[in-house]
């Protein structure tokens, strides 16, 4: 019997705000970052992810180098207190209902997200989701370059990262019965326009109006 796949976009569709966003505002607000240089620029990129035009490459070096100036244990220290005062006030009961639900049916659930693992992994553990697709950042020794490790995860880069996650594991699109991606993003049309159930999840302003033109489902988990 063939599985269904179920892949859920994490910022601002499971989580009702942008894990990304607030890692750099939690460490703006610990003294780790400083405020005058790096608010503003936190805001203008992810003003730009909103606007469909962001470079992920020019992000990424501006989201991943502060995490190659401090060891591991201070940033997984950190982190902890980024869970507790930012991520679970974010994680409202509709969204752990709907994995919940996927999860109980045996589904295959995946959170697939640009966001970087570092900040994502406790995140997907928090929903229980087993599989975590997202962008990895480079690691040597076990400490972070400030690097990216191969494709970010992020527009059709989501999709090369979900087709070799697949090939990992001996599977393809023609493994599952069903594919269904929730996302909030009109970044993730390329991959919304591949599976067989794509949800719009409290949708921008773009992804709503394809949503509508194309017959596709639109939920709010707010």
């Amino acid at each position: 019997m063939k599985l269904n796949l179920a892949l859920f976009d994490l910022d601002n569709t499971l989580l009702s705000g942008d894990s990304d966003f607030e890692w750099s505002q939690f460490l703006i607000e610990q003294g780790v970052l400083d405020r005058e240089l790096f608010e503003a620029r936190n805001q203008a990129f992810y003003d730009q992810y909103k606007a469909g035009t962001l470079d992920i490459h020019e992000f990424l070096d501006f989201q991943l180098k502060p995490l190659s100036r401090h060891s591991r244990a201070e940033l997984d220290a950190w982190h902890g207190d980024f869970m507790r005062k930012k991520i679970h006030g974010m994680i409202g009961r509709p969204a752990q209902e709907l994995v919940a639900h996927h999860r109980s049916a045996g589904d295959v659930c995946v959170i697939i997200t640009a966001t970087n693992s570092f900040v994502t992994a406790p995140i997907a553990r928090a929903f229980g989701v087993e599989h975590l697709i997202a962008t990895d950042p480079e690691q040597k020794n076990g400490a972070f370059t400030g690097g990216v490790a191969g494709v970010p995860c992020f527009r059709e880069g989501k999709i090369a990262r979900l087709q070799s996650w697949m090939a990992q594991r001996g599977w393809n699109w023609d493994s599952f019965a069903d594919t269904t991606f929730y996302s909030d993003s009109l970044n993730d049309l390329p991959l919304l326009a591949l599976v067989k159930k794509p949800v719009a999840v409290d949708p921008d302003a773009t992804l709503r109006s394809h949503a509508e033109q194309h017959g596709w489902r639109i939920i709010s988990l707010r």
